[in-house]
């Protein structure tokens, strides 16, 4: 069990970080899958720097915010704010205003935070402090970023990026270049594209394929707001041992990976803990990225917009409580199926067509793979990190980050958001399934 400890922060006066040398000025539209509505929030990223002797007497925040005034010569639509065009469309102003840039100091050495610097962090808060007014989605800062300098030397950087310029991988090529170019480099080895009319509705939208991650029952949804207040977080960490009690439930042939089956087993607990009626139907939607993939048009390498699909997979309740896991992971496999051009125009002219809406909330599980994002490599002259990721889940989001514990030992581990009856639930089918098998089973828990 994590435990948090009161924790005090100095704050300096906010400023503003504008590109270091003159960059157009113009109107950027976002794509649709941009522009859809769920994404419409601000994403967290937190990472921890232990205190490095060969960089005594810098100043991370120094270097730091140096390095984001060259960076934001290459990600100048960062620096601009978003507008409103006809229909609400968002489109990007490039008008240099800058990010939001904050130093602050911590009364408490790194070391003392122990496992509460991850997932989920109850220090989010005070690591990204919210500057009043730069949250908002509309004429807001798109990017703040806050350094926080420990009494021993450590450091935390934080960054909240306005998902809608940017996803997972958008923002790890930003971090690179950052990285790249306070350590030297006179341009980021990967050059960022724009491009957004690639992932844009034709000019005669159509629904071709079917789209259940925004179908929305009724009751369902007014079952679920009664409770969307209410929730709680609580990490889960799975590791070899872990996932070898999960892969000896499923037969050896079954031909998934080792996230679809994590995520199969993560589902069916989740379902069970929710103690809904077995007819009521459940949503499971998997964030898949389409970068590198085989599709008649390809993103570009150096594209940092949004570029992912949303397929859910659905059953009723009953049928993924009580069937093997391999009911859920079967659905689970199937979700590969919407990965060609056809759903991905389909989806992109949904969100015209029906006025952006947002993935079904209610029962629903949506889950990202950021394992292979990278937040936890990034080296700003201090060396490796102990700790890089998205620090908590966000609404219903949760991310799959790599993270070492206590032994040394890797693995994956996941926040989960759920009511506070559910959550304990959760945490007893969890335990039953697999970590009672397992001998120093992990569970790091914060409410």
């Amino acid at each position: 069990m994590a435990n948090s400890m009161p924790i005090s922060i100095n704050y300096h006066k906010p400023k503003l970080v504008v590109p270091a040398r003159v960059t157009p000025h113009e109107t950027k539209r976002l794509s649709e899958i941009d522009d859809q509505g769920t994404i419409r929030f601000q994403i967290p990223i937190l990472m921890f720097y232990k205190y490095n002797s060969s960089m005594k007497g810098k100043d991370p925040a120094k270097f730091i915010k140096h390095g984001l005034s060259k960076t934001l010569v290459f990600y100048y639509p960062l620096a601009g704010r978003l507008i409103e065009g006809p229909n609400k469309k968002l489109m990007v102003n490039c008008n240099n205003e800058g990010i939001m840039f904050i130093e602050a100091d911590a009364n408490v050495e790194l070391d003392k935070l122990g496992d509460s610097i991850k997932p989920p962090c109850p220090y989010l808060d005070l690591l990204l402090h919210n500057v009043s007014g730069s949250d908002g989605i509309i004429g807001c800062p798109l990017l703040l970023v806050q350094v926080t300098r420990f009494s021993c030397g450590g450091f935390a950087v934080g960054f909240r990026a306005n998902h809608t310029l940017v996803d997972a991988y958008g923002i790890k090529m930003f971090l690179n270049a950052l990285s790249e170019l306070i350590q030297g480099a006179y341009a980021p080895s990967i050059l960022p594209v724009w491009q957004r009319d690639l992932l844009s509705a034709r000019s005669s939208p159509c629904i071709t394929r079917t789209h259940h991650e925004f179908d929305e029952q009724i009751e369902s949804k007014i079952a679920w707001k009664s409770i969307e207040d209410k929730l709680i977080q609580q990490s889960f960490f799975f590791g070899n041992k872990e996932m070898e009690v999960i892969k000896n439930q499923v037969p050896s042939n079954c031909g998934c990976t080792k996230f679809e089956l994590l995520v199969s087993f993560l589902w069916k607990c989740r379902t069970i803990a929710l103690d809904l009626h077995s007819e009521e139907i459940v949503h499971l939607t998997y964030l898949i990225n389409i970068r590198g993939k085989s599709l008649e048009f390809e993103v570009p390498y150096g594209y940092y917009g949004n570029a992912f699909i949303t397929p859910a997979a659905i059953s009723k309740a009953g049928l993924v409580c009580s069937n093997p896991l391999t009911y859920a992971v079967e659905l689970i496999k199937k979700l590969k199926d919407h990965m060609n051009e056809e759903y991905i125009k389909s989806l992109t002219d949904l969100i015209v067509i029906k006025g952006r809406p947002e993935l079904s909330k209610s029962w629903n599980f949506i889950i990202s793979d950021n394992r292979s994002v990278g937040f936890d490599k990034y080296d700003f002259g201090w060396g490796e990190l102990i700790f890089g990721g998205v620090p908590k889940a966000v609404s219903l989001i949760s991310f799959g980050v790599p993270v070492k514990n206590d032994n040394g030992d890797k693995g994956i581990l996941i926040a989960i958001s759920l009511p506070p009856l559910a959550m304990k639930k959760f945490q007893k089918v969890v335990y039953n399934l697999t970590l009672r098998n397992v001998e120093g089973a992990n569970i790091i828990s914060k409410m």
